[in-house]
């Protein structure tokens, strides 16, 4: 058997509060788009801006996921906490919301792994928030904190789904991208 991927990145950019992408936004994500390979599936959020977005990267979408789209409405932490702020808290309560969420996105992200082929690639994209937790879901025990802030606009981790569990997370930032705000 070998190693299967999942890429999981952020939309690019919109124009609050809108909820489709800008045309910087489109740009960004066309830009992204022309260095990526292709993917056995790609999966998005049910909110416009992460289905344009792969769309503008140069994907046909395969499937709109209602949980890559909304947090639970009583999470107890802010989305731009970083890897190392979901991983404190999760660590500190296990039994939280955020917990539940983290868990619930690392399961889904194991179905995709192990629907995939040997080698096989699927890109995922969602929300800030919903990359960390669920990179921090699908490996609990790796040393989060050393791998920086939150995602940007079109940022990525890569995931390595080997032997039957998450071996990896590759951070991809994305040079000249506009800060969160």
């Amino acid at each position: 058997m070998t190693a299967r991927f999942i890429e999981h990145r952020r939309h690019s950019m919109r124009t609050k509060p809108g909820q489709h992408l800008s045309q910087a936004g489109v740009d960004l994500a066309r830009r992204v788009g022309e260095g990526m390979t292709a993917f056995d599936k790609v999966y998005t959020s049910t909110i416009p801006r992460a289905f344009e977005t792969g769309i503008a990267m140069g994907f046909a979408v395969d499937r709109q996921v209602e949980l890559l789209a909304s947090m639970p409405s009583d999470v107890e932490i802010s989305f731009d906490v970083g890897f190392g702020g979901f991983s404190s808290h999760i660590r500190r309560y296990p039994d939280s919301v955020v917990a539940s969420f983290a868990g619930e996105l690392a399961a889904f992200h194991a179905n995709i792994a192990r629907s995939l082929p040997d080698g096989g690639r699927a890109l995922i994209i969602s929300h800030g928030g919903f990359i960390e937790a669920s990179a921090v879901g699908c490996l609990p025990d790796a040393e989060h904190d050393t791998w920086g802030t939150s995602c940007n606009y079109c940022e990525r981790v890569r995931l390595t789904y080997d032997k039957g569990k998450f071996t990896a997370c590759e951070i991809l930032r994305v040079p000249g991208t506009i800060l969160l705000n």
